[in-house]
């Protein structure tokens, strides 16, 4: 069932087998494993079903270091989850990603693919990707409706990732409503997990909503699953018993946060620019394609140049658009109905902080439907022409420029991390703080990729390659931002001393506290990491099934 923590029917407190903090992706994976099962659980989120401007103010927070960082704009706080934003792209990673380098310092998972192997299984089922998409080792088989280029393996390969059709919130909500043993738990926000003298075992989650009501969810099991940055705050919030927070003995939570950072290499100039960007589009015919193709560095290159791992992709420019065809877009908006939601204008402001491709030019037309039909009306040739070039699966309006942008796996770094700073939010909570932090490793493969790549996708289309200064010039800033792939903050190790949380994602010296997500992930490739989180998540469901169904039997928990 669904209850509202601000509808004071609901109760102040909870009690469940398990509890779990947050109901993006990795939280509602778990308690829908759960339905059906004699396993109790309680799925506390701080959003309600919708956006709301006075939920996603609690993200709010202050940012330092080598790249600008919106701490609210980057993730939405809402059933669902950030994924509410998503575009569904879904990718394992490779072994190599998960292998220890020895010029990656600090890298290295403590799994290997194969174990992943039969959760990617899972996480495809809970994706609703068709099951008849077989993946390998860092990638889907194909292929995708388009013919990707043929590329070098010395240096470029071919990678195919998966779409899935669902947003997660809205895929689930009803399953989860309708299940007896599951109860989700909407604008509570977790305000601190108390644990006993010793810090050693969660004995409540303290929980409070925005118009001041407070309480608390007892159970045997908590899990962590807020997201790359709240999972750490609420660790670090978490200092009652513990100084500087439950699983903080080792100084290590908040450490290590990583993204994909992104970023523009230059400009391929050529009359054929579509042979090199329609492989890779996305969208066929308005249509997301289930499968699409990725340009990404190749492990030989990547040993060979000692790099991070990284993907380029080509994004087509506009060259001028015929007047009937800015005419046919003026007049679809002009027709739109303006959006008043809150929850919509929230996604919309967040969708636009997000976008991470070339930003396309805003019309300046007039603002009136009967001027743009007007329009249209004189020149109307222009949009038979489109309507002809689009049933040949040719490009609408004319391209003669490709922006190469590149995405980059983040080498891990103690420095860069979350902290807590001193103002508060409206609970009375410590506020973010991030301390976002490359290495030279990075900025290193930032430029390498470029060299590699530029000239020998240029040669795809008889086109030449212009870098971006900043890709050549090494005593300029690098030009990258964030993709919102928050990652790395509870890494998991082997050992204490290099991770918060074990290879099973449990805390370390805490016997009851797990965390779930992509703050475990101790690296990160290229890749998506959604899908690979959603694999986690439901490994860690599996185990902690086993441990609650031992408690009822009697055994150790």
């Amino acid at each position: 069932m669904i209850l509202d923590y601000l509808d004071r029917s609901a109760p102040n407190d909870l009690h469940a087998d398990l509890c779990i903090i947050g109901a993006g992706a990795a939280g509602i994976a778990m308690a829908r494993s759960f339905i059906g099962s004699s396993v109790t659980v309680c799925l506390v989120e701080g959003g309600g079903t919708h956006g709301e401007e006075s939920s996603q103010a609690l993200y709010e927070g202050s940012a330092s270091g080598d790249v600008p960082f919106d701490t609210a704009g980057s993730r939405m706080r809402v059933f669902g989850g950030s994924c509410t934003l998503w575009g569904g792209g879904c990718i394992p990673l490779g072994d190599s990603d998960m292998t220890p380098r020895d010029w990656v310092p600090d890298s290295g998972w403590p799994l290997r693919h194969a174990e992943l192997a039969p959760w990617y299984e899972k996480a495809r089922d809970f994706c609703r990707i068709d099951s008849a998409r077989g993946f390998t080792d860092g990638t889907f088989d194909g292929p995708p409706p388009r013919k990707p280029l043929d590329l070098d393996p010395e240096v470029m390969t071919n990678y195919i990732f998966a779409r899935s059709p669902v947003l997660f919130g809205e895929a689930y909500r009803d399953t989860l409503a309708h299940a007896d043993n599951v109860t989700v738990l909407l604008h509570a926000n977790l305000l601190e997990l108390r644990a006993n003298d010793t810090a050693s075992h969660v004995t409540e989650a303290r929980i409070g909503s925005l118009d001041g009501r407070r309480g608390r969810v007892r159970a045997r099991h908590y899990v962590l699953a807020a997201g790359g940055i709240e999972n750490a705050r609420i660790l670090l919030l978490s200092d009652s018993v513990a100084p500087g927070g439950l699983g903080n003995a080792n100084d290590l939570v908040g450490r290590y946060f990583m993204d994909h950072p992104s970023g523009t290499l230059g400009v391929v100039r050529s009359p054929h620019v579509d042979r090199l960007s329609r492989p890779y589009e996305r969208n066929i015919r308005n249509q997301r394609a289930p499968l699409s193709a990725e340009i990404g560095l190749s492990t030989t290159a990547q040993g060979r140049h000692r790099t991070l791992n990284g993907r380029v992709h080509p994004f087509a420019m506009e060259g001028e658009v015929p007047a009937g065809i800015r005419a046919l877009r003026d007049l679809r908006a002009s027709l739109r109905k303006p959006v008043h939601n809150e929850g919509a204008l929230l996604e919309a402001r967040l969708n636009t902080a997000l976008q991470n491709g070339p930003r396309s030019a805003a019309s300046a037309a007039p603002p009136h439907a009967a001027l743009h039909a007007l329009r249209l009306g004189l020149h109307f040739g222009d949009v038979l022409r489109a309507l002809a070039q689009k049933a040949r699966d040719h490009p609408v309006v004319r391209s003669e420029r490709v922006a190469l942008v590149g995405f980059f796996e983040q080498a891990p770094n103690r420095d860069s991390r979350i902290t807590l700073d001193a103002s508060r939010d409206t609970l009375g909570l410590r506020r973010v703080r991030m301390d976002w932090r490359l290495t030279d490793l990075d900025r290193h493969t930032y430029r390498t990729l470029t060299r590699l790549t530029g000239d020998r996708l240029a040669e795809a289309c008889e086109g030449h390659f212009e870098p971006a200064r900043w890709t050549v010039d090494a005593d300029l800033p690098v030009e990258v931002h964030g993709t919102a792939h928050h990652m790395g903050t509870t890494r998991m190790a082997n050992d204490p001393t290099q991770g918060v949380v074990d290879p099973a994602c449990k805390v370390f010296g805490v016997g009851n506290l797990h965390v779930a997500g992509s703050s475990v992930f101790p690296t990160g490739g290229w890749a998506f990491p959604t899908f690979t989180l959603i694999a986690l998540s439901l490994r860690l469901a599996d185990r902690l099934r086993i441990l609650l169904q031992a408690c009822e039997s009697g055994g150790l928990g």
